[in-house]
């Protein structure tokens, strides 16, 4: 199982993929338009960067409820990589 930080674990999770912290205390989940909370009292709202979770540890995986994701996996990430890519022509021009 990797273990990741919370910056490490934003720039890992792909689109219909689940993080959560040890013991499911924290759950998100990265849909198309954004990364959302799983359960508890922030369910279905988007995840605002707090200092508490700083100090998280996150794992990252895939179950069923995630498969309704999957298809706007390639999507996201092509349209992510066009927009990386037109920067870097940007700012090399």
């Amino acid at each position: 199982m990797n273990w990741f930080t919370l910056g490490n674990m934003i720039t890992q999770i792909r689109v219909g993929q689940k993080a959560s912290t040890p013991g499911f205390s924290r759950t998100v989940i990265r849909r198309p338009d954004g990364l959302f909370w799983v359960g508890g009292i922030w369910s279905g709202q988007i995840v605002q960067l707090r200092d508490y979770l700083f100090s998280d540890i996150w794992t990252i995986y895939e179950d069923e409820e995630t498969e309704q994701w999957l298809e706007y996996r390639t999507k996201v990430e092509q349209k992510e990589r066009e927009m990386i890519e037109d920067q870097y022509e940007d700012l090399r021009g």
